[in-house]
């Protein structure tokens, strides 16, 4: 189970809003071509592709502030790009999921951009476009001034480093030093063989191939190059170094010891972008004051996600919840919910393709009855939101001696009920606002009700859901209980 599971659950669903983020680096476009190939050409022997689909998307530090908006974060961006086309089609994907570029720097330069062409899930070719000059000194200052104050103001900060000119040495000095400062994490995904150049940050996040250029040990050899690791660990004041070994998981050095995490991939199909998912989830719980453990784990659960479609694909927030919830062994009490986050919650599943069950009630004094009727209920799809009468709700409908057990406790014994995913309290008499607002895919009700009678069932029909009636177990209510109990007190 991943360490600190009810604060990443917290954090994701909504936590992580409250967290800025910088991201320093090289910025990038990614292209792809995909297609089918059924032959090679006749002209050369190259396989002919037959087009089936393009589209773009950010890489490079584009794409690991991607990861991290989609996370929830936000997220501030810093590095060059140029005045061209393909700018203009980052700069959209970075305004649409609301990332702050201001601290990007125009330059003369092309807009760094890959074009892979994909035949069959089979990269064949790549195609790079990119300035062969380096940027000029004005614009390397601007960058730094900008990246520099940018880096006190934020919970974390992501030196995201691909050689292609953004992260100097200088720069990474004193984005580093702001950092330390300010008490801010600072991560840093490596591409120089020299880790002096990331010296003094949090940690740096090599995988095995650039940590046996770091250190001059084979990759092969992965008990040799792991101690290397360390040596250059402790000689650039680092806190950490943290080794994705592909296949094998990622492994934590510290002073503290050696921490593995297993891979979590279910199927491998394009590592595109996976180590940008890595350091984004590393940086977005480090931001939040988790563990570095918990930042790991997290990490490599992002990471077995988006390696599982193919191209660059961030992480989304609401695909590590339902990776997290059906292990994460939530307590009644965290399945109470106000409106707001019940809402948030129902869109995650929702957007996740769970399917939404909703039924509501008192439930003044638990029975066999009840426990069945939510039992049926939860086999109509994936989630089950109960919706509960507050007290005051109760005493208009049953009369001013009920309820007899307070919706505190109400909500607590049907919270701990494992039919039940969430609940919900509502004032009103009947439950139509509430369902109006959360949708439901299927409204069900017990067997004492008709498909008419049963509010909010227009609501949900026209939306496209249905409506379902289980049968009641008879003999059993909270009326009957009341009258047997008060028959026994008359007898005393």
């Amino acid at each position: 189970m991943l360490p600190e599971i009810h604060k990443v659950l917290g954090l994701l669903e909504g936590g992580f809003a409250e967290l800025k983020v910088l991201v320093v680096g090289d910025l990038m476009l990614d292209r792809y071509i995909l297609g089918d190939v059924d032959r090679i050409s006749p002209e050369a022997p190259v396989p002919v592709l037959r087009h089936v689909k393009r589209y773009e998307t950010p890489g490079g530090a584009a794409n690991v502030a991607m990861n991290l908006a989609g996370l929830g974060c936000r997220t501030l961006l810093a590095g060059f790009w140029g005045n061209d086309a393909e700018q203009k089609e980052l700069a959209g994907f970075l305004e649409k999921a609301r990332i702050d570029t201001t601290g990007v720097v125009s330059t003369a330069s092309p807009t760094t951009s890959k074009t892979r062409i994909v035949g069959r899930q089979q990269q064949l070719l790549r195609l790079d476009i990119e300035g062969r000059e380096k940027p000029s000194e004005v614009d390397c200052g601007r960058l730094m001034e900008s990246a520099e104050q940018l880096a006190g103001k934020v919970h974390a900060v992501v030196l995201s480093d691909y050689a292609k000119g953004a992260l100097s040495a200088e720069l990474c000095e004193r984005v580093i030093r702001a950092a330390r400062q300010a008490g801010v994490p600072v991560l840093a995904d490596p591409k120089s063989p020299d880790f002096g150049k990331y010296s003094g940050a949090t940690t740096v996040c090599p995988n095995l191939g650039e940590l046996a250029v770091a250190t001059g040990v084979a990759a092969s050899d992965t008990d040799a190059l792991l101690a290397a690791g360390e040596a250059l660990r402790k000689e650039h004041d680092l806190r950490f170094l943290t080794v994705t070994m592909s296949g094998k998981g990622i492994r934590l050095l510290s002073d503290a010891g050696v921490y593995h995490s297993p891979t979590r991939a279910r199927e491998v199909f394009d590592v595109s972008g996976a180590g940008d998912t890595v350091i984004a989830a590393m940086a977005a719980a480090l931001a939040a004051g988790l563990k570095m453990e918990t930042a790991v784990e997290l990490a490599n659960l992002a990471a077995g996600i988006v390696v599982g479609k193919v191209g660059t694909v961030p992480i989304a927030h609401h695909e590590l919840i339902a990776a997290l919830t059906p292990s994460s062994g939530f307590s009644a009490g965290e399945k109470i919910l106000d409106r707001e986050r019940l809402a948030t919650r129902v869109a995650e599943w929702r957007a996740a393709g769970q399917t939404i069950v909703f039924t509501n009630g008192c439930f003044d004094l638990l029975h066999v009855g009840h426990v069945t009727l939510l039992e049926e209920c939860h086999r109509f799809g994936s989630k089950l939101v109960l919706g509960l009468n507050t007290d005051a709700s109760v005493c208009r409908l049953k009369g001013p001696a009920r309820p007899i057990v307070g919706e505190r406790e109400r909500s607590r014994v049907m919270a701990a009920l494992a039919a039940v995913d969430a609940v919900v309290l509502f004032d009103e008499d009947t439950p139509r606002e509430l369902i109006r607002e959360i949708k439901p895919d299927v409204l069900v009700k017990g067997g004492d009700y008709s498909v008419e009678t049963m509010v909010g069932h227009e609501d949900v029909i026209a939306a496209g859901g249905r409506v379902e009636i289980v049968p009641i177990v008879e003999g059993f209510s909270t009326t009957s209980i009341v009258r047997k109990l008060q028959s026994v007190e008359e007898r005393v």
